[in-house]
């Protein structure tokens, strides 16, 4: 059992003081609450270990009596807690953002005050990758880094495993992490990681599943619950940096990939290139609109959606319909907007047959949850929330 004094303040893990299988079963409990009348709801998979598995690593500062403070924000509010000693962040993290600090006192640099938008130095970006690469990107308000050689040399010199060191430049005045200028300091500017025998190219701002293990799982599980003969054709939805579509694409015949954001296509694009793979395609556009725009254009075998957390929309289930896949595999992240979706998808034929939680974030509330779904009679008696 953990122990975290810091938890309460926090706020970030609800069952971190509580025993893993507590939370296990808590997570159960809801997922089957919320989803039991769709189908059953299947053992959650859990985490071989539950520690240390965020490979994803966020600091903001602010200076308190001349003493600069870096962490996470307490829930519900811009107060930094530091947690040097956090149960659930990469080991390596609290030594890494130790030293930058120091080397902020030691170059002199003002911290950036959100209240005034002023000062200089914003947030510290680390990202680590199975393959043992680190990423460290560090944030400020302006594009002249004082000192910015020494300060990576120094920076090196302490932590020779980082394997890069990107600056990037946010000069906006709201609440996002990153700017959209970005230079590289040291390295290649991206790390690799590997997924199911795949490699992906990260980028500071890339999507990617913060826990690598649970990752493996959970793609597994979805090709697993596919069980796809070879000669399919797959449409996957909210592809982001194309992580999915890409560790089923030697079990499929081909796999398009449609994404909105553009920078995630590039990336999609170029792990699809990085992975000499043939049989998979990315589109920028509208994950709807491109189903309603190749109705009798196209017809796909299945589609793989996974959505934000707020789940897809009416449209896109009518579009997905109508394209009459023989399979539907949603992958979600909030049960209670996938318990709405399967409602709807129901009225419209189609059945939820497996249902599988997966813990991607251990203490955490979070729970990850893979579907399948598959054709039958529209149900009207499925009440849709």
């Amino acid at each position: 059992m953990s122990n975290c004094a810091l938890a309460k303040k926090c706020g970030g893990c609800a069952y971190i003081n509580d025993t893993y299988e507590t939370s296990l079963k808590a997570k159960q409990k809801e997922v089957s609450a919320l989803l039991g009348r769709f189908a059953k709801v299947n053992d959650i998979i859990p985490a071989d270990d539950p520690y240390c598995y965020r490979n994803k690593v966020h600091a903001a500062y602010v200076r308190e009596k001349g003493k600069i403070v870096y962490g996470t924000y307490e829930e519900g509010s811009h107060r930094i807690v530091q947690n040097d000693g956090c149960l659930i962040e990469d080991k390596r993290a609290a030594s890494i953002l130790k030293t930058i600090s120091k080397l902020i006192t030691s170059f002199k640099l003002m911290i950036y005050d959100e209240k005034i938008g002023r000062g200089f130095y914003r947030r510290t970006l680390l990202r680590f990758a199975s393959t043992g690469e680190i990423m460290v990107v560090l944030v400020t308000a302006a594009p002249v880094f004082p000192g910015k050689k020494d300060f990576v040399r120094l920076l090196l010199k302490e932590h020779p495993e980082i394997t890069t060191v990107v600056i990037n430049v946010n000069d906006r005045r709201d609440s996002m992490i990153l700017g959209n200028r970005s230079t590289t300091a040291y390295g290649k500017g991206y790390i690799v990681d590997k997924v199911l025998g795949r490699s992906f190219k990260i980028s500071p701002s890339a999507f990617f599943q913060i826990n690598h293990d649970q990752t493996e799982k959970l793609y597994s599980k979805a090709i697993e619950l596919c069980d796809f003969k070879g000669d399919e054709k797959v449409l996957d939805a909210y592809c982001g940096t194309g992580s999915i579509g890409i560790c089923l694409a030697s079990k499929v015949k081909k796999v398009t990939g449609v994404e909105l954001n553009r920078e995630a296509v590039d990336c999609a694009r170029d792990n699809a290139r990085h992975n000499d793979l043939k049989n998979v395609e990315f589109t920028c556009m509208d994950c709807t609109q491109y189903m309603q725009k190749n109705k009798g254009k196209m017809d796909f075998d299945v589609i793989v959606l996974d959505p934000p957390r707020a789940g897809t929309t009416n449209e896109f289930i009518n579009a997905a319909v109508d394209l009459n896949p023989s399979k539907i595999c949603y992958i979600s992240c909030d049960p209670k907007t996938l318990a709405r979706d399967l409602g709807i998808f129901a009225k419209k034929g189609y059945k939820a047959r497996e249902i599988y939680p997966l813990d991607m974030m251990p203490f955490t509330e979070h729970v990850e949850t893979v579907c399948l779904l598959s054709q039958r009679k529209p149900d009207t008696t499925i009440e849709v929330d």
